[in-house]
């Protein structure tokens, strides 16, 4: 389990609770929801199959649209030996300014060997004057796969409603068979320098990270070499490291940063495991 410092100011008593948990696991050559539960404002459509058996879509539904303060969400997701699920959700996350305690989100992910799982919400809003926290945290056994991102989105900059107020803390933790392999936390205040400074966002508003399961040089060189063609100076960065990819995108746009991450993730999933990304029709609507 995730442990939240301070737990009691960052999620209130009186807020709104959800949780959904599901387990993915084989059936034969198909892939099935073997197990799910949910609590409060968190569900899911049914199960699609746009690859084959072999991989199942699952859109996970919010139907509030937002978090507001007190609100607490909590995702318990578990892939099983022989399986493959691919998560993403109908529409952008957003946590709302609040006058009271914090809110937040928490994602557990765990594959076993042999398992795959792609993690991939859309973009997640920060509103100016929100207090909110987004934590991942991914547990794989052996060599299961595994492909997630988050993107955020500071502020609503196209109404010129700036990030000048308010907090964002975000970590996300990858282990390998209980062993740490990727930890990454970072604290966004409104108005700071950070936001504004070539050290920090440099005046960007969307940034992502892509994590994955994938460290073949050969393969990484020619992603380099397609996004210094294709993407603008410093807009998109990847870093291999004990087993894991670490693709990170900048910009002022989430279609933008969504476009680029969803191309390293095409060229590492087809590589890794033969089968092309597949994205969620979803997205296009």
């Amino acid at each position: 389990m995730i442990k939240l410092e301070s737990t009691s100011s960052l999620s209130g008593d009186n807020g709104w609770k959800g949780e959904l948990e599901l387990e993915f696991s084989p059936a034969g050559s198909k892939t099935i929801i073997s197990a799910r539960r949910h609590f409060g404002p968190l569900a899911i459509q049914r199960p699609f199959y746009p690859e084959g058996e072999e991989v199942c879509h699952v859109y996970a539904l919010h139907p509030p649209g937002g978090i507001v303060g007190g609100d607490s969400l909590h995702y318990d997701v578990t892939v099983r030996s022989g399986a493959h699920a691919l998560i993403t959700t109908p529409s952008a996350g957003k946590f709302y300014r609040t006058a009271a305690t914090a809110a937040s989100q928490i994602q557990e992910l765990s594959v076993e060997s042999g398992g795959a799982l792609d993690w991939l919400p859309l973009e997640t809003i920060v509103y100016p004057g929100s207090e909110a926290r987004l934590a991942t945290r991914v547990n794989l056994e052996g060599d299961a796969a595994f492909f997630g991102w988050e993107i955020i989105c500071l502020g609503l900059p196209a109404s010129g409603s700036l990030f000048t107020e308010g907090k964002f803390i975000q970590t996300m933790e990858v282990f390998r068979d209980g062993e740490p392999v990727f930890m990454e936390r970072g604290t966004y205040s409104g108005g700071s320098a950070m936001l504004d400074q070539q050290w920090g966002l440099s005046g960007n508003t969307v940034f992502g990270t892509l994590v994955g399961t994938f460290e073949d040089k050969d393969e990484l060189d020619k992603l380099r070499t397609f996004f210094k063609s294709e993407a603008g100076n410093g807009e998109v960065a990847l870093t291999a490291m004990d087993g894991l990819t670490i693709c990170r995108a900048i910009g002022h746009s989430a279609f933008r940063v969504r476009d680029l991450l969803t191309e390293a993730w095409n060229v590492m999933r087809h590589k890794q495991s033969g089968r092309a990304g597949c994205p969620p029709r979803i997205w296009n609507t």
